[in-house]
């Protein structure tokens, strides 16, 4: 029973050395991770944008007048 145990201590303690390991690592890579992520949904928006924006400020600009009238007469 005694060499059950003492399997099991090691095996808990390699899980934990790994668990730590992985977050020392982790928290390392975090700010490249979050730069690069940044850098994508950058990217990803901006061209997002570039499709939108043509339709909208063609939707939001009104049509030009084909002809036009006589001039205002000023009130004075």
């Amino acid at each position: 029973m005694q060499k059950f145990f003492n399997v099991l201590a090691a095996v808990s303690f390699v899980m934990s050395g790994t668990m730590v390991a992985a977050t020392v690592v982790f928290y390392t890579r975090i700010p490249s991770l979050t730069k690069y992520y940044m850098s994508e949904l950058t990217l990803e928006m901006t061209k997002v944008m570039a499709k939108m924006m043509p339709e909208k400020i063609e939707a939001a600009m009104p049509e030009l007048p084909t002809e036009t009238g006589l001039p205002i007469k000023s009130p004075f």
